[in-house]
């Protein structure tokens, strides 16, 4: 995440409106939001489970097995606290939402437990 900084005070306004989460969760989600345009190909809006989805295989293409550990620690326990994110830089100005976003939009997106536990990738690799 080094490519990826903050301006001068913009970390102190995020931890006044969000001290939930570390510095990091916020530089991830902008990671994850780059990462999902690119994908597309073209620039367009995406949607709140789109942006999820990429965070959550963004988070186990980086992390491994660590992901749900190191995501713990920065303070995303659950989907929807991605949208928290989302939602703390659209209100400093860093994103721009439409009409119809919410944070509800990545509510339930995906279960942690099953997306960094039950179904990791590697989770039925035979040990040889």
């Amino acid at each position: 995440m080094a490519e990826l900084a903050f301006r001068d005070g913009i970390m102190e306004q995020i931890r006044l409106r969000e001290p939930r989460f570390h510095e990091h969760a916020f530089l991830f989600v902008l990671a994850a939001l780059e990462q999902c345009q690119q994908r597309l190909g073209e620039r367009r809006h995406i949607s709140g489970r789109e942006l999820a989805e990429t965070c959550r295989d963004l988070a186990i293409d980086r992390y491994g097995v660590m992901s749900r550990l190191v995501l713990d620690h920065w303070g995303i326990r659950e989907s929807v606290h991605f949208g928290d994110i989302v939602f703390a830089l659209v209100d400093l100005g860093m994103l721009i939402k439409q009409p119809h976003d919410q944070r509800e939009d990545f509510a339930d997106a995906f279960d942690f437990r099953h997306a960094f536990e039950t179904s990791y990738p590697w989770r039925n690799v035979p040990q040889g």
